[in-house]
């Protein structure tokens, strides 16, 4: 029986086959490195990496595409902004449904620069009041964080709102949309968002390895590396011009190559088609799960708007041993634990045991998902 993929919010899966055609024929024919040479393939990939920041622009309407810095993923993107925008004695302000790749630099730098972290609560489905970040933000705020999506929950919190606020009060916004790009329709500027931070690897459809960073025009980060980028080679200081001040070293070429292949793909299907189809199926999880005994899903209601995460408990048994289960029993793959956000999982009540996370994709299907809902269904019946 072949595997039921229910864990796109880690990592999509499958590819369209664009991307796999981009990275094999950029491996065959011109996998040279970008920007550190004059040669016809060295100009090509360097010409790819390119196209790839136009198509991202586009997709998150950034007005110049050297405002992209590619990372290795999210979790870099989001280490060069926080790392390279806090300074000592600092106020930061951000949610209790923050990933760990947020948390972790923060309370690294509260250790190491003195600086001050507010987490702001969500409720039990990890909807977020703004008026209590409105309350949190005092005159040392510095900046403003914020998951567009929850990755336990799939709750989609009020970026535009809160990029408006930071707008009243001189606040630079950091979005983590680790769960949005893609998926959700995402613009810079509309949002007032000033460093987004994303991969390449889930919702947009490209391969482990990719992501980067948007940084507004305005902003001037400290690089999270040091080194050579193929410009400025005589100047012992790092390159001052972007994209190339936040590059250092050679870059994931065949990755990209097959990234800008996954962004074109979104941006001929459009968000908003694959939200609605993604949104379908989790409504038909949620359904269905629901009306079994013992299963408890988390997050927003039925009906309301949400990414494609259902995240569940069944009974009182732990999440892992309900995953292990579909995987060796059902050949359904999901994620189980604490999923990098044990904030979010206090804000849920579900630290003593962890839960159940089933993320669905573009390519996810109806089959699929009747396959998940009988199957917890049968393992329902037997744990308790």
């Amino acid at each position: 029986m072949q595997v039921a993929y229910f864990d796109h919010a880690a990592s999509s899966w499958p590819k369209p086959p664009e991307v796999l055609e981009a990275m094999q024929q950029c491996m065959l024919e011109y996998a040279a490195n970008p920007g550190r040479g004059s040669h016809q393939m060295a100009v090509r990939a360097s010409r790819t990496l390119f196209e790839t920041r136009k198509s991202l622009a586009k997709l998150f309407a950034v007005k110049n595409p050297n405002d992209i810095s590619f990372a290795q993923n999210t979790t870099m993107a989001l280490n060069q902004a926080i790392l390279g925008f806090v300074k000592d004695g600092d106020h930061v302000v951000c949610t209790s449904v923050e990933h760990n790749s947020v948390r972790r630099p923060l309370e690294f730098l509260k250790k190491t620069k003195g600086i001050s972290v507010t987490y702001v609560a969500t409720n039990e489905k990890g909807e977020l009041n703004i008026d209590d970040v409105a309350a949190a933000i005092t005159t040392n705020t510095k900046l403003l964080v914020c998951s567009h999506s929850s990755n336990l929950l799939g709750s989609i919190l009020p970026v535009e709102q809160m990029g408006e606020l930071c707008r009243q009060k001189g606040v630079a916004f950091l979005v983590d949309a680790a769960q949005s790009a893609g998926t959700l329709p995402i613009d810079v500027g509309r949002m007032g968002i000033h460093l987004l931070a994303f991969p390449g690897h889930k919702g947009l459809l490209g391969p482990q390895g990719t992501g980067g960073l948007y940084i507004d025009p305005e902003l001037e980060l400290v690089p999270l590396m040091h080194g050579g980028t193929g410009s400025q080679s005589e100047a012992i200081d790092q390159p001052t011009v972007r994209p190339d001040r936040y590059e250092s070293g050679t870059q994931n070429t065949v990755g990209i190559a097959g990234l800008n292949e996954g962004v074109k793909f979104v941006l001929r299907e459009t968000t908003e088609k694959i939200h609605k189809k993604e949104w379908e199926q989790t409504q038909r999880i949620m359904a269905g799960l629901m009306e079994i005994e013992g299963v408890k899903v988390l997050g927003p209601d039925l009906g309301q708007n949400k990414t494609g995460i259902v995240t569940f408990t069944v009974h009182e048994a732990d999440s892992s041993e309900i995953a292990f289960i579909l995987d060796h029993s059902f050949q359904i793959a999901v994620r189980s634990g604490y999923h990098c956000s044990p904030l979010a999982h206090e804000s849920a009540g579900t630290m003593e045991r962890g839960a159940v996370r089933a993320s669905v994709g573009y390519f996810t299907s109806e089959e699929e998902v009747d396959r998940l809902i009988a199957a917890v269904k049968e393992i329902a019946k037997h744990v308790k």
